[in-house]
């Protein structure tokens, strides 16, 4: 199978918190087959060993964008978090701005763009569009199916919180109103009880594929213990009930454990200290360090059943002991009490820590069979065959 991916970036040095997720779902379709054509809808194109770069058609204007918006935000501030429990807000002048500029600019551009690689390379067999602003390029696959005769197909990893009936983030965009959904083939979802939102938002047809993490990447390192309980994230928005009960509270209880964190715009922490970031693959050294990680999912994703997010894969696959906030479904994927804990207070949490803290074989029993569920159905290259067994439904 040949795909052509327009994917929202591949670069690693910018904020978009999936593009790692991104890397490693190419690199297992890579693994299993695929020949991949990768083109970034913002930032540079980056080749790769697992795929080759198609260039950004619209960098210039991106980068333009990027810049004048990060400005704007110095100069008169931007509200960083939401309120949780509002109202879902209608869409800003700003938004309604930004989309009609990239539909007479962005958008005309992209269709030209891949009007040549299709040319080029007329085996791909289809497109694959992974979590771009869906209203700020109408029409594009339309233009596809008519034109090449490739299914076409959309990959949203950020539902439920980017559906309508959510707010989004403050930072984000808002991508489904003005759009069409009907024109893709498909579209993916990594939430199951998301799927619903889409059909009913247009979607002909809606699969579920949750995030996984890369066995290789995501490997345990032999390092000594010195962090107690370990947090990682950006960003309090719809889960700062759960960071003052899990990270705050819990540090000021138990004076003795040491409680860390790598994470931004997190507010305040009580006890737990901040670790510099360094690089994304410091994760794996901090999470395997910490004799409890820390799994805190934002509202929208843990209200809605089976609403996957990157983090439990990637601490299972380095065989972490995982203590999470409520999530509804995290039965999908792992066994509470066996190979996670899920705690419903602050009081809870100080409790299950103290007990896990003085019991080392349960902690690192937990993490070895979190780590063996893992292993035997949630890595990316699982997600890669379950992806390429969808499309070729449509071929």
């Amino acid at each position: 199978m040949k795909l052509l991916v327009i994917v929202s970036s591949l670069d690693l040095t910018q904020p978009f918190s999936a593009t790692p997720a991104w890397w490693q779902l190419l690199k297992a379709l890579y693994e299993v087959g695929v020949d991949i054509i990768a083109a970034p809808y913002q930032g540079p194109a980056i080749e790769t060993p697992w795929w080759r770069a198609a260039p950004n058609p619209a960098k210039l204007e991106g980068d333009l964008f990027k810049a004048a918006r990060d400005a704007a935000r110095k100069v008169i501030g931007v509200k960083q978090t939401q309120v949780e429990g509002a109202a879902p807000q209608p869409e800003r002048l700003s938004d309604k701005a930004v989309r009609k500029l990239a539909q007479t600019v962005i958008a005309p551009r992209w269709r030209r763009h891949v009007d040549r690689i299709l040319r080029r390379e007329p085996d791909v067999d289809a497109v694959l569009v992974i979590t771009l602003p869906l209203n700020q390029i109408p029409g594009l696959a339309q233009h596809i199916i008519e034109r090449h005769n490739k299914p076409v197909f959309f990959y949203d990893g950020d539902v439920p919180a980017s559906l309508p009936n959510f707010m989004g983030f403050a930072t984000g965009f808002r991508i489904y109103q003005g759009a069409d959904l009907s024109e893709y083939t498909a579209f993916l979802s990594n939430s199951e009880g998301g799927k619903k939102g889409l059909l009913e938002l247009g979607a002909r047809e809606v699969h579920t594929l949750f995030y996984g993490a890369d066995e290789d990447l995501f490997i345990p390192v032999d390092v000594p213990q010195d962090i107690d309980a370990f947090f990682y994230g950006h960003g309090r928005e719809y889960r700062g009930q759960w960071i003052d009960a899990m990270v705050k509270e819990p540090s000021l209880a138990l004076p003795e454990a040491r409680f860390a964190v790598r994470g931004t715009r997190l507010g305040d922490l009580g006890r737990a200290q901040t670790l510099p970031y360094l690089s994304f693959s410091k994760l794996r050294e901090y999470a395997c360090r910490s004799k409890i990680n820390l799994v805190i999912t934002r509202r929208a994703h843990a209200s809605v059943f089976a609403s996957a997010s990157s983090r439990p894969f990637e601490l299972a696959s380095l065989g972490a002991c995982m203590v999470c906030n409520p999530y509804e479904g995290i039965e999908t994927w792992f066994e509470p009490e066996k190979e996670l804990i899920v705690v419903h207070s602050a009081e809870e949490a100080i409790e299950r820590y103290r007990w896990l803290l003085s019991h080392d074989e349960a902690r690192r029993k937990m993490g070895q069979a979190a780590r063996e569920r893992f292993l035997k159905e949630h890595t990316f290259r699982h997600r890669a065959r379950q992806l390429v067994r969808i499309i070729e439904g449509y071929l």
